[in-house]
Formats: structure tokens, sequence, C-alpha cells
């Protein structure tokens, strides 16, 4: 699907209705593929969810909105966070041209009667869609919706697809009949959807525990308030997009749910944010792993940056609410960088920044980090260079000549970059330690320019019908969101030097029984032994 238009003239159309009509559903049954997250439980999408797609061959900005609640308890954190859900919903369906708004099959409630009036003002823009009503079910209800002056209703299911093409035909001819549709450009800031692939620029997925600040930092980067701030742990819920420019360069930020410990995940709501969370780092290019400063660095913090590091992304550690921290600044970033190195000198290499979301400052600092290792992440060395430096690299450490740890390199090529890999080609891979390979990745960041990202660097047999390979991760890596730290760099047997020798033990083998065959046949004949036992004990 071609999604490289024009975004800033893009129409915006809204899902909109009380909690748990299948907004979400429908939102992912109008982009084909998974986004929203859906769950029988009342209230799970939060943040507007928005999205670029087609329908019926037109662009459109298709966004989900949470849900409108009658009952508020505005003393009570939930109250709190419906009535931000209610105005980031109301904002949203102000700058929408076309509104869906969604019924459930069955009576119609008290919530539903209060959003209609609501939504009054909006009536040349709306289009009335009854869900859930799959296979003819309560359909007979639903047309008292008529009575309400809406002039047609339409019966669909989100979750089995039934007459989803009449709702896209209704969206299509209500965008066709709207004249001089105005530019987006400031509403879509708001909105917080994202730029086409192509002009995506760098991709920066915010990751950390719950309540470090993602979301105030999210909000400042897109200037915008796309991401309901509270300080309630776990507010975010879904992935919520946002781009804008610095410097001329574009950025697209992912902001995402705060990642606990599997033992503390105890809904399935927020499993399912969780792995949405994972899941980001495949689609960034660069992980800020937001870290609370007065808290520090824990082990939580060490399993998410490890998450990145095993996939190659360009990681920054931020030091979030440093504004609150005692001290001499400068003396205190420094001691505090060097107990971060201490516990987690594995990944030395990502860059440090310390800066505070809620009050703007460091953000300069922050993306020119930023810029710089998206720029390390694209470097591609030649392959000349690099085994200039290769040769240059084997005089200042030789490998081992002893008979059993012995090996040669015979060449290098750089394989991919972002993430960036390194294939070394030996003559007997098993024996190239991770000591080795540690040099080799220390050297390539040190001399190639790769200082501040995660370097992969994998060996293989050069031996002619050598399958051996031996790859080894950046160190520190590997570790699960529930597991140990563990080393990913793995072994396998079969290499051409292992062939030979397993080929010479075997014709030693075959000597060695035909030498004694020949000696018991001597034996039997010169008879110098006798008797049965004897002859038994030769054979």
């Amino acid at each position: 699907m071609d999604l490289s238009f024009n975004r800033d003239e893009l129409p915006v159309v809204a899902l909109a209705g009380r909690p748990n009509v299948g907004k979400s559903t429908l939102f992912n049954r109008l982009l084909k593929k998974r986004r929203a997250i859906t769950d029988p439980t009342p209230g799970v999408t939060r943040d507007p969810v928005a999205m670029d797609t087609l329908i019926l061959g037109k662009p459109l900005c298709l966004v989900d909105t949470g849900g409108y609640k009658l009952d508020r308890d505005e003393d009570s954190p939930q109250g709190h966070i419906d009535r931000m859900v209610l105005e980031k919903t109301m904002e949203i369906l102000h700058k929408a041209d076309v509104i869906v708004l969604l019924f459930e099959a069955g009576e119609i409630s008290l919530e539903d009667e209060e959003f209609i009036n609501v939504l009054r003002p909006f009536k040349p823009r709306l289009i009335a869609a009854v869900n859930k009503t799959e296979g003819g079910r309560r359909a007979e209800e639903a047309w008292n919706l008529l009575s309400y002056g809406f002039n047609e209703v339409l019966m669909i299911s989100a979750e089995h697809g039934d007459n989803i093409i009449d709702l896209e035909r209704a969206i299509f001819d209500r965008l066709e009949r709207l004249e001089g549709l105005p530019k987006k450009k400031k509403a879509r800031k708001t909105i917080g959807g994202v730029l086409p692939e192509r002009e995506a620029g760098i991709r920066i997925a915010l990751l950390g525990k719950p309540n470090t600040g993602k979301s105030t930092l999210s909000n400042l980067l897109t200037s915008s308030s796309a991401s309901i701030v509270t300080n309630i742990p776990g507010t975010t819920r879904d992935v919520v997009e946002g781009s804008f420019k610095w410097k001329n360069r574009s950025f697209l930020v992912l902001d995402t749910a705060g990642i606990r410990r599997k033992t503390k995940v105890n809904e399935n709501i927020e499993y399912y944010s969780v792995n949405r969370a994972i899941k980001t780092i495949d689609e960034a290019d660069i992980v800020f792993l937001v870290i609370d400063a007065l808290e520090g660095l824990t082990d939580q913090d060490k399993k998410i940056a490890a998450l990145a590091h095993d996939k190659g992304r360009g990681i920054i550690m931020i030091l979030n609410k440093w504004d609150l921290m005692d001290g001499d600044i400068k003396n205190t970033f420094e001691a505090v960088k060097d107990r971060i190195h201490f516990l987690f000198g594995q990944m030395e290499y990502a860059p440090i920044i310390p800066l505070s979301a809620m009050k703007g400052e460091g953000i300069d600092k922050l993306l020119r980090a930023a810029v710089n290792v998206y720029k390390q992440l694209n470097i591609q060395i030649e392959t000349s260079a690099l085994n200039q430096a290769l040769d240059r690299w084997l005089t200042e450490n030789p490998p081992s000549s002893g008979k059993q740890t012995h090996f040669k390199i015979r060449y290098a090529v750089q394989s991919n970059v972002n993430p960036v890999k390194f294939i070394f080609f030996a003559s007997r891979p098993k024996a190239v330690s991770e000591a080795y390979i540690s040099f080799l990745r220390n050297r390539i960041r040190r001399d190639l320019g790769f200082s501040s990202i995660p370097v992969s660097v994998e060996i293989r047999g050069s031996g002619r019908g050598s399958d051996a390979v031996k790859r080894g991760g950046s160190p520190g890596a590997g570790k699960s969101a529930g597991g140990s730290m563990v080393s990913n760099v793995s072994r396998t047997n079969g290499s051409s030097g292992g062939a030979a020798r397993a080929s010479k033990s075997s014709k030693s083998h075959k000597a060695g029984k035909s030498g004694v065959s020949r000696k018991a046949g001597k034996s039997r004949q010169s008879g110098k032994t006798s008797g049965k036992s004897g002859k038994r004990r030769q054979r």
C-alpha cells in the first residue's frame, strides 16, 4: 500500500462513542491490521490513536478516540483520567472532517443519548453506525436511532466484517461532498499522526518503566498534547505516534506504555500494552530509555536496554527529572554516570543525557546525540578500507599461535547497516575466543566511527566446504524481559579444521584395527598360544 501522499492535506475521520462499543475493533478493521489494543474491558483506549490509511483509494487519517463516559468520579484517580480522555476526544472531534458515531446493538443508553446531544453541532459531519449486528442481531432496536434525527443508520459488525464496505462507501461519499477541505497542519500536530514512511526520518521509541515521564517528553518533542499525562503509573496503553522537525531533520516519536516486571503484570490490558511497547523496538532506529533520575538505573531498565541492544538499535539513556536532583549538578551527573557504567559496563557506549521534560531542559543536547547515533547506525565502511584496518589490528594483536587455539582471519566485510553488522572470515571459527571478538568489536568502535552504537560481529569459516559459524554480539547482550543476562555468542560445530581432525582420527582408528588383526593372525599361525580360551582372547 502506497501512503506517500501529502499528509498536511489529509482529511481526518474520527471514531467516537461510549466505551466498549467496538471502536478499536472497527479501527483495526478499517486499517486492515491490528494497531489498537482491543479488550472486553470498558475504557481500554485513552490516548487517541491516529494512522494514515486508504479507504476505497482515498487517503485519510483515521483516529480512534477514548470512550465517552457519563458517570465520572472527579475526585478519584480514575475519574481524573476519564476527564482527560473526554477532553482529548472532544479536541479531536472538533478537528475531524467526518465523525463515525458508533453504537452497540440494543437499547440506546443514557450515555448514548447524552453523547448525541453533545455532538448535535457536528451533525453535518456525523455518520451513525450500529456495531455487533452480525446476522441481523438486535437490528430492530437499532432503527430507533432514526428518532434522534439521523437520516441514515448503518448496521455493521466490526469483528466479523459485516457491511464494512457500506461504511467505507459512506465515509468516501461524505469526504467527496466536502468542498474546500482546510489544511490540517496545526490540527495534525495535536492529533499526533505519523509521517509517510519515506518522510519518517529518525524513528524514536520512548521506553522505560511506568511514570518516568515518557509521555511528558513525547508531548514536549512534538509540541502537542497527544499523550495524556498524569502522575498515575500506567496511564499510557496504546502506542501514541507524533512527529516533529529539528534543524531541518524529521523525527517520528513512538510513546509507549511503561514496562513493568512480568511478575507485576496481572491484567490482560497491561500485558498487551507491554508487548506492544516491546514491539516498537523493531520499528525504531533509536530507543530513548527514560530513567527516573531520582531512582537511578534499575534492573528493569537494564533488561529494557538489553532488548534494544540485542536488536542492534541505537540507545540513549535519558535521566529525566534531573531538575529535582540535589547538589552540584555537574559533579552529580559525573557521579551518576560513573555509577551507571559501573553497574552496567556492557552499555558504556550508550550516551547518557540529563534533562527535565517538565521544564524543557536538555532537549537540544538530546537531539544532537540522537542525530549522531543515527549517523553512526548508517555508516557503510568500504571493504578495502575495512581490511586495511584489519591488517593493523592483526599486527597489533596477533591471533594465538598455540596448537589448539591457532587461527587466521582472512578478510572482513560489513554486511549490514542499521543495525550494524560485520562478518570476519577465519580458518578455524571455533578457535576465535570471545576475548578476541571483543577486541575486534572495540577496534571497530574506536577506529571506524561506531563509538556510540551496538556493533554485531560474526565469525565465519573461510575454508572450502566449511560451514562453521560463531556469532558474537556486542558485550552484555541478550536478556529477555523476564530472564537473566546472557551472552549472545553462540557456537556451532563443523569447521574445516575439525572435519580434517575427525577424518585423520578415523583413518588412524582403522589402521589400528588392521594392525591388531594381522598380529593376531601371525600369533595363531606360529602356535605360540594354545587352547580355546587363548584363541578367543586373541580374536
